[in-house]
């Protein structure tokens, strides 16, 4: 099958390949048909929808007319990241929607000469494409990683579509040029895997060890997280995406400014490089174990211009916040709702 794929710039032709009930909904009638598919894991079926460019696989639990949370995984994880915090949503009236990311589990391109773009906007854009589909006018948003971030964009260009958040790590928009400017080594050495997707030897090795290198980034970004194989290897699984190289290492290429993205997405992304002020009502959160990158709170807090709330989460919790805290989480969305 022959991929579309973004071009790179200049700079690696050289030596760079490249989450109390609630009474009234959120969501819109009619629901489109979806086609229910076959799962093997507590979520039950997984259903399909068209939205955008994509075929989106999807999880849902909770009453169909419950207020909508919409719940985004990051890289490397999965759906599975929110397996304790969607029952819990949907036990206290939310309707629970957890989509597969681009490049992920069966979530696929419709058309193969899609280009297979990973930059932020178009992450991000396929969340609002996705509310879209399911004629979904406004959702509590929840992430962390590249979920958090997605949730965060979505928040600043269509926050009418927001009702509120809860983000891991806080703010996490960026630009290209703040990813050309060199931090002091130890900040570097944390950010090793971008700069070795950023090789024709990084993508051709993750490509080969793709669930090995999952496993790796899982120890150090929660090295206080007892994980059992099980756990990774239900979740791995969704790397084996055909797309997943391409849109993860065509993300992590173009937040170092080598390689570009879509003209579509360009004035988006300009203004998300004037790091804009987040207005809907959000909960941040972070693990006091995160052995992952991440911004200090007191950096982004005045970020957030609405209601604001920071917490920390204590008991050696690392990145994959909702996994390992699902409790925390699952309270956090609550109360994100009800700021």
């Amino acid at each position: 099958m022959k991929h579309t794929y973004l071009a790179l710039t200049a700079a690696i032709t050289l030596s760079l390949a490249g989450l109390t009930s609630v009474a009234h909904a959120e969501g819109l009638s009619p629901q489109p048909a979806t086609t229910p598919v076959t799962s093997q894991d507590p979520w039950g079926p997984l259903k399909h929808v068209h939205a955008g460019v994509l075929d989106v696989a999807y999880a849902e639990m909770g009453p169909a007319n419950g207020p909508v949370v919409i719940l985004l995984h990051g890289w490397p994880y999965d759906i599975h990241s929110y397996e304790a915090v969607a029952p819990a949503l949907a036990a206290k009236g939310y309707r629970v929607l957890v989509p597969y990311t681009r490049g992920y589990g069966d979530t696929h391109f419709l058309s193969d000469s899609t280009v297979r773009n990973g930059e932020p906007v178009a992450v991000a854009r396929d969340v609002v494409d996705f509310m879209d589909a399911l004629h979904i006018k406004r959702a509590v948003l929840g992430g962390f990683d590249w979920g958090a971030r997605s949730a965060d964009i979505v928040a600043t260009l269509w926050p009418e579509r927001v009702k509120a958040l809860v983000t891991v790590s806080g703010y996490l928009i960026g630009s290209q040029e703040s990813g050309e400017t060199p931090l002091p080594p130890k900040a570097e050495l944390q950010w090793w895997y971008q700069y070795y997707f950023a090789t024709e030897r990084g993508r051709i090795g993750y490509d080969k060890y793709r669930h090995d290198f999952a496993k790796l980034i899982w120890q150090q970004a929660s090295p206080k997280w007892g994980f059992d194989d099980a756990t990774f290897e239900r979740s791995a699984a969704a790397l084996n995406n055909p797309d997943q190289v391409a849109i993860t290492v065509h993300n992590y290429r173009w937040r170092l400014n080598l390689a570009k993205g879509e003209a579509k997405y360009e004035a988006q992304e300009k203004q998300l490089a004037q790091f804009p002020a987040i207005t809907v009502p959000t909960i941040a959160m972070e693990g006091d174990a995160n052995g992952a990158p991440h911004p200090q709170p007191e950096a982004y807090a005045k970020k957030f211009v609405g209601k604001y709330e920071f917490r920390l989460i204590t008991g050696g919790i690392g990145h994959n916040l909702p996994e390992e805290a699902p409790q925390a989480f699952t309270q956090a969305v609550i109360d994100a709702d009800h700021l």
